[in-house]
């Protein structure tokens, strides 16, 4: 099936580029209730599934047994900046499992925070594993492991109880058979999951559904929702669009980004999930597809809206600080009877 349009890049009232991709609505029952492209396309979940793994962190009575705030909970679901209040947060997690970064095996990278990035240069220190975007992640995978009675080392490899059993909380919400989910390696070195994108909005809507999900799964899930709402910094940075929504809209919706132009949403208590794909990765073609689409789908109050503005139509704007031109929206979703 053809590419859809997600976006358009203008300038001077010249398209100069396009970006193509699939986008899929769906409720947790697995009906495609609209689309755009190909509902059936495959892609890793890479980040957005980190909502979904963190539900293991609430399972297994870590975030109890290590009495995690609202903070903890939701940066376990994170792809952080790596600013000062992110890394505090990811070492007070460790702190509770009387662990440190050492343990933590998600690999190093310089903090996108640039105030962060410019102390560490100042002060003439190397970033750690705690900057990384993904190291919230992994401290709830880790204080699952020790929740689980299991070892703390290799708790990232595909074989590991935590992954095991991430893997089957994966299936299970997004209605597929584990064998059936292709497995690759993320880039902080934990599994990630290849499926079609109906499935991700599908596990999406069962993610914001929690009653139609079963005991420990519906308890885990209704707490990680809300815990991504009362904590949205936490979950990408100040000013990004997946805090901006989770701020603006975070009671009506729970989101993640993910790598490679991915973009997943639930519709708190309406039974629907939506899985944008950007098939050149082009970020900034995903938020205004991902607005035009929560436009047709009536999901966010004009209000809502107008504070997602600036995401829905960015600006091109060139060295002198003068606008030049914009990025458009052009997804327009396919609704089925």
């Amino acid at each position: 099936m053809k590419l859809a349009r997600m976006a358009t890049v203008s300038r001077s009232g010249f398209v100069e580029s396009t970006h193509y991709g699939d986008a899929v609505v769906a409720d947790g029952d697995g009906r495609v209730l609209a689309f755009a492209g190909d509902a059936q396309r495959w892609a890793y979940l890479r980040s957005s599934s980190k909502p979904l793994q963190a539900l293991l962190v609430v399972q297994t009575g870590a975030a109890d047994q290590f009495g995690f705030s609202e903070q903890e909970l939701a940066i376990c679901c994170a792809s952080h900046c790596g600013s000062a209040e992110h890394v505090e947060t990811v070492l007070s997690i460790l702190a509770k499992l009387g662990l440190s970064e050492a343990d933590l095996e998600c690999g190093v990278h310089a903090p996108g925070d640039s105030d962060e990035r410019n102390r560490l240069t100042c002060e003439g220190k190397e970033p750690g594993p705690a900057h990384n975007n993904c190291s919230g992640k992994h401290a709830g995978m880790l204080a699952s492991a020790l929740a689980m009675g299991v070892p703390t080392e290799g708790y990232s490899q595909r074989d590991h109880p935590v992954q095991k059993a991430t893997l089957e909380n994966i299936a299970a919400i997004c209605d597929m058979v584990a064998d059936e989910i292709r497995l690759g390696i993320d880039g902080c070195g934990v599994p990630t999951f290849g499926m079609p994108l109906r499935n991700m909005a599908i596990g999406f809507a069962g993610l914001t559904i929690p009653q139609d999900l079963s005991g420990e799964l519906a308890s885990a899930a209704e707490r990680i929702c809300d815990a991504m709402a009362a904590a949205p910094v936490m979950i990408a940075g100040q000013g990004s669009f997946t805090s901006t929504v989770l701020e603006v809209a975070g009671d009506t919706v729970t989101c993640k980004g993910g790598a490679e132009g991915l973009f997943t949403l639930g519709v708190r208590g309406r039974n629907m999930g939506l899985a944008v794909k950007v098939s050149d990765a082009g970020g900034r073609a995903q938020a205004p597809a991902v607005l035009a689409a929560l436009r047709q789908l009536d999901i966010l109050t004009d209000d809502q809206h107008e504070r997602l503005a600036d995401f829905a139509c960015p600006q091109v704007i060139n060295c002198h600080g003068e606008i030049v031109g914009q990025i458009d929206a052009e997804l327009v979703l396919q609704f089925n009877e």
